[in-house]
């Protein structure tokens, strides 16, 4: 059903993200992938439907992170799935000097490329 609806409004042009998305959502349902993503099931309506009014790249790095469950490569913890690197990158944004490897991620986080916190 999701894969027809982004046929339609995407034609050839859905980027393999949004492809992965509309997968998600007919094995499961929306309500349950965007709570996995971390946005409404209105968002997600509205980005299979092409008509997201707003930047998609929070959502394409949710998707990517918990769908695709894509990897990283961290220059302090090397491989991680992405979605392990944006807990640390919320922990940098809230930084306790609990220990080294925390101050270690603190310091390298934000010089990182896939870091999207406040540098």
């Amino acid at each position: 059903m999701a894969q027809g609806k982004i046929a339609a409004a995407w034609g050839d042009e859905a980027p393999e993200w949004v492809m992965a998305l509309a997968l998600a959502c007919d094995d499961t349902s929306q309500s349950r992938v965007a709570r996995l993503v971390g946005y409404s099931a209105g968002a997600i309506n509205s980005v299979l439907a092409n008509k997201y009014n707003a930047s998609m790249d929070g959502i394409e790095r949710a998707v990517r992170a918990t769908v695709m469950a894509e990897v990283v490569t961290c220059p302090v913890l090397g491989e991680l799935p992405m979605e392990d690197c944006g807990k640390w990158q919320g922990r940098v944004e809230n930084f306790v000097g609990v220990n080294s490897l925390h101050v270690r991620m603190f310091r390298s986080c934000p010089k990182c490329p896939h870091f999207r916190g406040v540098k």
